[in-house]
This record gives structure tokens, sequence and C-alpha cells, in this order.
């Protein structure tokens, strides 16, 4: 079947882009002897993170609980919690899968450590722990002249041991500039590397430096600093990658399939595809980068310019070919929304759908009695 026989709105994935842009990334970690953890936020399907897997990944990062034990269950081995956890329920189902892999928690405060270890105590396992340092993002993370001393605090903890230490440089998704963002790799770089520095002066050995972001990856992932990288993004790269300079059009794999099915005004369309498949993202952190709500292909004169719930608003800047029942492919500002607004994803190549891939983990957590 060729995609223009599908019902529309649909999730398109070019299984060819996804899976160069899959070998692009693990082939840059294997030339510099890092390694590579996605993060499974991003498309959120036991089917990808297997093909990441085979591919070379050797552990994940994840966002949620069930995302952690979906990765289990593929046979991964080494896992590592993106967020502090500070509910028991989420504890404690960590804690079970603390005896099938290696966990290992980001944190940040020492309330959550005493949180972990009352659980792995009672559940006699050995949580790992990485040390989320702040690297100007503000979001999580301990100041980075003060990762020392939080480290020798943590040595209290009989059921916790020493992984690492984890960033995120987010700050980089605001930038408006190729110079703005390696600057922020830059200071990625220099402030995990500092950090470590100290540590190894205090005496602290055997510990990961992880990081990552896919605006970053390629700025970063020939410097000595960053042994462990978590972009996950780059599977589908969006419009969002696209302004900021780290991926084309031509590596955005994932797209939205949508008709036009009114034509309000002479410079004015509508589609069948809105914020329930685009998302309203118009970058993840406050980036000005972006206009509008995806990139229509092949039509640089149309503008996504407003959305509601189902319908799509498209200005034409100058003239268009377009006409109600054409059918057109948007790429979303921010795909990992658009990922998991969608319960599955139409595989394809050169046009021809040839399967349907689930994006079986993007539900809220499991309530486990």
């Amino acid at each position: 079947m060729y995609i223009t026989e599908l019902e529309t709105p649909a999730v398109l994935l070019d299984l060819d882009i996804a899976e160069k842009n899959l070998q692009t990334y693990q082939q840059a970690c294997d030339k510099y002897k890092k390694s590579l953890w996605p993060m499974v936020k991003t498309h959120k399907s036991s089917s990808l993170l297997k093909k990441q897997m085979e591919l070379g990944a050797e552990g994940f990062l994840c966002g949620t609980i069930d995302e952690c034990e979906m990765a289990v269950e593929a046979g991964a081995g080494k896992i590592m919690y993106a967020y502090p956890p500070a509910n028991p329920k989420n504890i404690s189902r960590l804690a079970v899968l603390a005896h099938k892999a290696d966990i290992i928690i980001r944190i940040d405060h020492l309330d959550v450590a005493r949180m972990l270890e009352t659980a792995a105590e009672k559940e006699g396992i050995t949580f790992f722990y990485s040390i989320i340092v702040d690297m100007d993002f503000h979001r999580f993370g301990v100041a980075p002249a003060k990762v020392v001393a939080f480290a020798q605090e943590m040595k209290q903890f009989s059921h916790l041991k020493f992984f690492g230490i984890s960033t995120h440089p987010g700050q980089v998704y605001g930038c408006t500039t190729q110079a703005e963002r390696q600057s922020v790799a830059k200071l990625e770089t220099e402030t995990m590397g500092s950090v470590a520095a100290d540590l190894k002066a205090a005496g602290f050995t055997d510990f990961f430096v992880t990081s990552g972001s896919t605006p970053t990856f390629a700025l970063t992932v020939d410097q000595p600093e960053i042994q462990i990288y978590h972009p996950g993004n780059y599977i589908y790269h969006d419009a969002i990658q696209i302004a900021l300079g780290s991926a084309t059009e031509a590596d955005c794999s994932l797209s939205v399939l949508a008709t036009i099915i009114s034509h309000p005004s002479e410079d004015v369309y509508l589609c069948d595809a809105g914020a329930k498949c685009l998302g309203l993202d118009q970058g993840a952190h406050g980036s000005a980068a972006v206009t509008g709500f995806g990139i229509v292909k092949n039509h640089p004169e149309l503008t996504v310019y407003g959305l509601s719930e189902e319908v799509g608003k498209i200005k034409v800047n100058g003239t268009t070919s377009l006409k109600i029942g054409d059918k057109i492919q948007i790429i979303p500002n921010h795909s990992c929304s658009s990922a998991n607004l969608t319960s599955w994803l139409v595989g394809v190549r050169n046009d021809m759908v040839t399967e349907q891939i689930p994006v079986d983990v993007r539900g809220n957590a499991k309530q486990k009695k």
C-alpha cells in the first residue's frame, strides 16, 4: 500500500531514515569509544528499543518506570532512571527491577537517597546512583562546586553504590544560533570534566560521566570528558533540530500525514491533523528558532500557523498548487510529543507501507497492587 492510500491523520516513520540515524550515532560512539544509552522517552516503543540494542546500545535512559520495566523485559542489563523518585510505589517498582538488571537512579538530594536506602535494604538489593550536576540549566541538580561534598555524604548509605555524575544540557533547546549551540556544548564538557577532576582529587575512582542531548552530541562525542551519551530525539529529528542546525529535513524520519479538507480563503487551507497529532510544542524549553507548528515537506510556501485539536490551519505565502483532497506530510516541531500522541507508527520505505510499529509504553504509570 502506498502512503497516499492511508487514512489520515497518520504518523509515519521512514524506516530507512530512522535506521540511518541510529547507525550514525552508534557509529560515532563506537569510533570514539563511547557508550550509547539512548533516552527511551522519545519513542516509547519496545520494537525501536530492541533495534537500538541490536545496533550496540549498551544501556538506556528512561523517563518513566514503565519504560524501565519494558527495557528490562526486552533484555537490557543497564537502566538509568532519569529523575529522582520520591514516591514509595515508584521506588518499590525500581527495587523489583534491581533483581534483574543494574538500576542506576539519578539523584540530587539526600532525602531521596534515604528513601532509596530504606527500599533497597528491605528488598535486599543495591541501587546504583548518579549525581545530577546542574550545568546552569537549573532544573535538577547539585551545583558543580557542591558535588564532592554531596558525594561524601552519600557514603553513609550501604545499599547505594556510586555510579557516576550526569547532566542534561537542556538549555541548548533555547539556542537560536550555531554559536550558542557550540557554547552550550562547551559548557557541557567543561562542567562535567571539572566536576570529574574534583571527584578524582577527593579520592573517588571508577565512576562514569554521563550526559548528552541530540543537539550537542556531534559537538562533544569526540571529547574525552563524557563516557556515556543519552541522545533521544536522534532517531526521529524534527523541526526544532532543523532550526538548531543539528539536523536537516532529510534527517527527519517522523512525519504526520494529513489531508487538505477545506480552503476557506484564498491564502488559507485546513488539514485533518491538529494538536492531537502535532502537539502545541514550539520548543521544549522556549525556542524562538521555530516558526509555526511544523514543516510541510516539499512545500516551502506553506506555514502551519494554528492548531485546534483535530485541525491544522495552513497559510500560503505566495502561490501553491495545493487543493482539497491532497495529502501532505508535516514534520512536527517536537517529534517526541507526536510519537507519544499515537498508539502506533506506520513504518514506510520509499512511500510504501511495510509495517505497524506499536508505541506500547506511552501510558501513565501502571498501578501495581
